[in-house]
Formats: structure tokens, sequence, C-alpha cells
């Protein structure tokens, strides 16, 4: 049996928390034995145990890569529990504690942002690369541009393994709740139904699908956009909206709790982000329904949207770009009806939650050179 310690400082379930859970549920309990380290407090403890896994609560963690008083509690915990390897999600404390108990090391890399000049240059990036090799000893990227990202600073392309996330399928709503959650927001049966499922901050785009809403409503389309979320940005959101007369067009949905029934409603997703954007979850589980998207040629996005296939790349902050693709799968039907199917296909083949927990399981094979410590036999 393969011991494997995840260390995650999640206090809330993002991103890292969804693929762990994901993982968590998909994972062969016949021969790995998983736990997890979460802050105190964290909103993944109960869904973690619900899986049937065990947590194990920490304190100074929370939203931490790195805290000197972690270090010392993270060793304590790794000593009493002799995992053959330790997984960190982000969390430099747990892979500096694992290091110095001498445990095989995996870092995941959740997150594609801008690199600071202070690590993809000069001695910042010889410091970065260093740090990172000598405390992983794999480290798996989210998305390619993850991996562009880890290199820019440093670390050796030949270290960084690509696992894309992978999502559990939506289930398909009945027309009766369709019909209910499409009334809820004042949605007609004619209306072409845009959705954007991002947090509402300035990098995530929102305002250019704003902007290309406008272009395509002044050509005379019935186009609905659902805006679900919330954020910072949220107000001034509101206030664009207000200046450009779109009120009956956008729709700001606020906190949902049910994503699958928004999803159902949706003809088209839209990602728009340009400040950071791994693999967007949101985007693979409205592949499953076979929704296409038209999404930003940023970050991850390229990874997931093959153009053409399952959706259309636009340039980088270009509202009337977006707007001609989306255009195009109002008009097109028959193009439409190809991009569903082809979004279904490529999400079977390549995004489950299954295929995600192998690719990872795969990884602790690896690492420990086919098998745990614990597998040893007597002689």
């Amino acid at each position: 049996m393969i011991k494997v310690l995840n260390i995650i400082s999640d206090s809330n379930i993002g991103g890292a928390g969804k693929c762990l859970l994901n993982f968590i549920k998909y994972y062969n309990r016949d021969e790995f034995e998983v736990k997890v380290v979460v802050p105190a407090g964290s909103l993944l403890i109960p869904e973690i145990e619900k899986l049937g896994c065990e947590t194990i609560s920490a304190d100074c963690i929370a939203e931490k890569s790195f805290d000197k008083r972690a270090v010392r509690i993270l060793q304590s915990i790794i000593k009493d529990e002799k995992p053959d390897i330790v997984h960190t999600h982000g969390n430099l404390s747990g892979r500096v504690a694992a290091k110095i108990c001498g445990r095989k090391i995996i870092y995941t890399r959740h997150s594609v942002f801008p690199v600071s000049p202070k690590i993809s240059k000069g001695l910042g990036k010889f410091i970065n690369k260093t740090m990172n090799e000598f405390l992983s000893d794999d480290i798996i990227a989210v998305a390619e541009a993850a991996k562009d990202n880890l290199t820019e600073g440093g670390i050796s392309p030949n270290k960084i393994k690509v696992i894309l996330n992978g999502v559990e399928a939506v289930e398909e709503c009945s027309e009766d709740e369709k019909n209910n959650t499409m009334e809820q927001y004042g949605i007609s049966r004619d209306d072409f139904v845009i959705g954007i499922m991002a947090r509402m901050e300035p990098y995530k785009g929102h305002k250019y699908l704003i902007e290309a809403a406008e272009i395509l409503k002044s050509k005379g389309y019935k186009i609905k956009v659902l805006m679900a979320g919330t954020g910072s940005c949220e107000g001034e959101l509101k206030s664009m909206v207000m200046e450009k007369g779109l009120q009956d067009t956008v729709v700001f949905t606020g906190f949902i709790n049910n994503v699958q029934n928004v999803l159902n409603i949706m003809d088209i997703q839209a990602n728009a982000s340009y400040g950071t954007e791994a693999t967007s979850l949101a985007l693979l589980e409205g592949m499953s329904l076979g929704i296409p998207a038209v999404v930003s040629d940023y970050g991850g996005n390229p990874g997931v949207i093959s153009q053409g296939e399952n959706g259309y790349i636009f340039k980088l902050k270009d509202s009337k770009d977006m707007a001609k693709y989306i255009e195009t799968l109002i008009t097109d039907r028959e193009k439409y009806e190809y991009m569903s199917e082809r979004a279904k296909e490529i999400f079977n083949g390549k995004f489950t939650a299954q295929i995600y927990a192998a690719n990872i399981e795969d990884v602790y094979r690896n690492v420990l050179g086919g098998k745990g410590s614990h597998d040893k036999k007597e002689v």
C-alpha cells in the first residue's frame, strides 16, 4: 500500500481543492492510502471526509505558502504518518518539512499568472530553480501555461509533468428543471444564452464579454448573458451594463449553489481571462454537456479549447474578435452541432475525473520506482 499525504493551504474550496476532491473520489483504494492535511476549519474538511478520506487539521498553513511555524507542525505530522509521498498543492512549508523528513515530494502548480522579474532573471531565477528542484522529486503543472510559468522561473522542463485537470460529468437536467431555471433568470426559449462562470475580478475579463454583448445586440441578435458569481468588480460591471443599456441582456446571478442548473441552460460558455487562468474547471464541466466555448488565448484556455473543434479562441482583450466568434455559433447551426458533439468527445477522452486520478496515480508510482516502501517484501 502506497501512503500519500496531501497538503493544501485552502480554507475555501477553489480550483485546487476541487481537483483534490476529484482525485479522492476516484483513486484506487486497493493500492493507495490517502490522507489530507488542511487548515483548521477549512471548508474542504467535510467534503473530503464525505468521500471517506481522513483529514488532519494544521495551524499556520491557511492561505500561506510558507511559515516557519508551519514547517515544524507539518514535520511532526509527517513523522507520525510516515507517508511514502508528500504531495503539496502550492505549499512550500510542506515541501520543506517533507525534505527534512526524507520523504518523496510532489508539488502541483495549479495557477497561471505573469512571472515576477524577481524570479525570471539573474540570481533570483537561479535561486528559484535550485530551491524548487531541491524540494521536489516531481512537479505537476495543470496546464502547458503553468509549465511555462515554472520554466520561466528557471525550473528544468524535464522536471515538470503536465497533467490537465479533470472533472465529473455534469448531469443533464429535465426539461422542467431547465424551464424553471430559465424563468428564474428571465430567459425565453428563443434567447441564445452565453454564460461566464468566473470570479468577478478585473483579470477575468468580464468587461470584454459585456462589450461583445453590446456589439451582438446592436446587430439584432436575441441574446442573454449570464454572469455567474461575485467579486470585487461586480459593482463596476453592473454600472457598465447600465451605461450601455444592457439591463435586459446581461443577468447577474450572484453566487450560485447549483452550477448544474445554470450550465444546463447555456448555449455557449465564455472565458475572457487575461491575468490568471490554468485549466478552467467550468469549461470542462460545460464540455461534458456538449457546450462549446469562446475563450481568450491566455493561460490554459488553448489547452482546453481546440480552435474550430469544441469552440473558438479569440485575441486577448479583443471584444470584437470575441463577438465575431459568438456570432458564428449563433448563425451557423451545423457548426454549432458539430462543436457540441466534439466537446463531449474531447471531454470523455481527455478531461474526466477518472482520467485525472489515473494520471496522478502514475506520478506516484513513477516517483517511487513502481511501488511504495510499504509494499517491500520481507527477506
